[in-house]
C-alpha cells in the first residue's frame, strides 16, 4: 500500500479516459470557452461539489492562461444520496456566496448523467438574473439523459457505465484517481 492508489486498483475494471487525455481535453475546452467569451470582462465558474472539484481546478487554471479573468464559486446539491443513479429530487446543501446578476456564468460539471440535477440547477441560476449561463462538462452519458439539457461544452461522451476517478466517486471513494475508470459491478453490489 505504499502507492496511494494501490487499494483502488483491484476495484477498477478498465480505464476509459487517461490522465493525459483529461489534461489535453481540459486545455481544448478552455480554448473554446476563451474564444466564445473573448468580450467578457470576467467569467464566474460555478463548480458543483464535490465531483467537479478536480476538473474545475484544472479547467480554471487552463482558462486563466488563455481567456478573461476567472472567478470561482461553489454550490453543493444533492440528488443521489448513497445510490448510483439520480433521484431527480434536488436539495441545495450549499448555495452561492454572491450575487450573480449580470454575470457570465459557466457551470462546471464532472459528469452529466440523467440531466435532472443540471436542468434544475440551470433554471435556478437563470432565475438569479445571470447575463448568460452555460455549461462545461468533462463527461456526458447521452444514453442516460432523461431530460434535454443544454451542455455547450462537452469533453467526452461515454457509455452508461458506472465510472469513478478524477472527482467521481462511489461512497466517497476513488475521487483521487487521476483517470476515469469503470468500477467493477461487484464493488457496488451488481455482480
Amino acid at each position: 500500500m505504499a502507492d496511494g492508489t494501490t487499494w483502488h486498483a483491484s476495484d477498477i475494471d478498465h480505464v476509459i479516459i487517461s490522465e493525459e487525455q483529461i489534461r489535453e481535453k481540459t486545455a481544448e475546452l478552455a480554448k473554446q470557452v476563451a474564444a466564445d467569451y473573448s468580450d467578457a470582462e470576467s467569467i464566474l465558474l460555478v463548480g458543483v461539489l464535490k465531483g467537479a472539484v478536480m476538473f474545475m481546478a484544472d479547467f480554471a487554471r487552463a482558462l486563466g492562461r488563455v481567456g478573461p479573468p476567472v472567478e470561482l464559486e461553489f454550490m453543493a446539491v444533492s440528488s443521489y444520496g448513497q445510490g448510483t443513479t439520480s433521484s431527480g429530487v434536488v436539495r441545495i446543501l450549499k448555495d452561492l456566496d454572491r450575487d450573480i446578476a449580470g454575470r457570465h456564468v459557466i457551470v462546471v460539471e464532472d459528469i452529466v448523467d440523467s440531466g435532472l440535477t443540471l436542468s434544475w440547477l440551470l433554471k435556478y441560476l437563470q432565475s438569479r438574473s445571470a447575463a448568460q449561463v452555460d455549461v462545461v462538462a468533462l463527461l456526458r452519458k447521452p444514453d442516460a439523459l432523461r431530460v434535454n439539457v443544454p451542455v455547450r461544452y462537452v469533453g467526452y461522451d461515454i457509455p452508461s457505465e458506472f465510472v469513478v476517478g478524477y472527482g467521481l466517486d462511489y461512497a466517497e471513494r476513488y475521487r483521487d484517481l487521476p483517470f476515469v475508470g469503470v468500477l467493477k459491478p461487484s464493488v457496488y453490489g451488481r455482480g
